[in-house]
């Protein structure tokens, strides 16, 4: 249940959610058990089918592709079309913020840090270079409960810099609920390197990655 990444060197590196993956759970853990394992997994599916939706929305209409219409869902389930109203509500409140796109859907790694993952999107947020992460909710979020994204955006800033000499500060985490509320998180990533530094160092992951390679 962990995912790895091979670099063009052929060494193998988690990916930056499985570092975190079990950074934060016991809040979880806890609402498994409240609602119980059936639930949850109905809940943890749908959801992830949702988001893959919005998520793939958005990648086309930021690269001048052809987005479907409520009718092309017919032949598709529900989630498909829910999926498509939530994509519109991203389209009129945040996706009109982003312009000069520098990657999208790419895979990063670091060298240094020994970790790799795949960003949504590298652009300019409001005039301002950001890297970008989409994302869908049952309901609003607290800022608190984002630390997670905010770290993993950090080390997409952190992979990106190493690859292309290109030094971003700004994180933005785009967020729409299920009743449409459209929620936007933007911060610095230099109040999240050390909570990295601090994930990287549980995973043990300068430990485990030495050595590691592919054939």
């Amino acid at each position: 249940k962990k995912r790895y990444y091979v670099t063009p060197k052929k060494l193998l590196y988690p990916s930056i959610t499985t570092v975190l993956s079990q950074r934060g759970k016991q809040g979880l853990f806890e609402w498994r058990k409240r609602v119980g394992e059936e639930v949850a997994n109905h809940i943890t599916r749908t959801s992830a089918s949702r988001g893959s939706a919005v998520h793939k929305m958005c990648e086309d209409y930021l690269m001048n592709q052809h987005i479907y219409n409520p009718t092309d869902f017919e032949k598709h389930s529900q989630r498909h079309f829910l999926g498509y109203c939530l994509f519109n509500r991203l389209k009129e409140e945040v996706l009109q913020n982003i312009d000069n796109i520098y990657a999208q859907e790419t895979t990063l790694w670091s060298d240094r840090l020994m970790v790799a993952g795949r960003v949504d999107c590298i652009a300019k947020y409001k005039d301002v270079p950001t890297i970008i992460d989409f994302k869908t909710s049952r309901s609003e979020r607290n800022d608190e409960w984002n630390e997670n994204y905010y770290i993993q955006a950090t080390a997409y800033s952190e992979m990106f810099e190493e690859r292309t000499g290109m030094k971003i500060d700004q994180i933005a985490i785009l967020v729409v609920t299920e009743d449409g509320t459209v929620q936007e998180f933007v911060k610095n990533k230099k109040d999240y390197l050390h909570l990295l530094d601090e994930a990287l160092e549980v995973y043990s992951l300068k430990d485990n990655a030495q050595g590691l390679t592919a054939n």
